[in-house]
């Protein structure tokens, strides 16, 4: 007794339109039809329909079934990648699971990879130095990434940090020259404890061009104009000699 495409689709826990599309795409082969035009489908095909939903189920996809050869024996080499893409896909969530426990224990930005910032250091970060140390993790190198992380793992404590931060756009003149001489010093012990911290294009496939035209365009867009003319103050009393 054969089974009609209602029956054969109930059956196999489908629905019509799946066994419909098996045919279409040539994944299931047309059965017999009685005289008034009905399809009689057979033991066979239930075969085929389970086990082309079992394979789905799995994470092949119907064109990876179709390319299987149509027998009883178990796709051995497709079922051994599917297991290899899966327990890659295992090892990233699990690696993604971490880093989720450690953002809701320590709640830090997402958009920073893990351990560039200590959490305790990131939460007391102004925006603007946030998204800057985000610029960075794009163009900087491995270890001028790294030296950057040591850096940022110890908190900011010297006042002049926050009168940087604070400092308005309209700032005058001599306030702006004051906040240029107490932080040159600041950042000249910086660098002298994390020599690797240098803004440089080593360790990236970019030019020395590119990197300082990606950090120049942070600079500008993150802080206001009498901030950016500190920095530039502050460069250029790094480049004097002192004692």
């Amino acid at each position: 007794m054969a089974w009609s495409t209602r029956e054969i689709a109930q059956l196999a826990g489908t629905t019509l339109r799946a066994v419909r599309h098996y045919h279409d795409i040539g994944l299931l082969a047309e059965p017999h039809r009685r005289a008034n035009g009905d399809k009689q489908y057979g033991v066979a095909h239930l075969v085929r329909i389970l086990r082309i939903r079992r394979l789905t189920e799995l994470g092949f996809s119907l064109t990876q079934i179709a390319a299987m050869p149509d027998t009883d024996d178990q796709p051995v080499e497709a079922l051994r990648t599917l297991d290899a893409e899966l327990a890659a896909t295992i090892e990233r969530l699990q690696r993604a699971r971490l880093e989720l426990g450690a953002i809701l224990r320590q709640p830090t930005s997402a958009e920073l990879p893990p351990g560039v910032v200590a959490p305790g250091v990131v939460s007391t970060m102004p925006h603007a130095d946030r998204s800057f140390i985000v610029v960075l993790t794009r163009v900087l190198g491995t270890e001028t990434m790294r030296a950057w992380a040591d850096m940022l793992h110890k908190p900011v404590t010297d006042p002049v940090a926050e009168r940087f931060t604070t400092l308005p756009a309209d700032a005058d003149e001599q306030t702006r020259a004051a906040v240029a001489r107490d932080l040159a010093p600041y950042v000249r012990t910086l660098y002298a404890q994390n020599p690797g911290a240098r803004i440089t294009n080593a360790g990236t496939r970019y030019s020395a061009h590119y990197v300082q035209q990606a950090v120049s365009k942070a600079l500008a867009e993150l802080y206001n104009p009498a901030q950016l003319d500190v920095l530039r103050r502050t460069n250029r009393l790094l480049s004097e000699p002192h004692d």
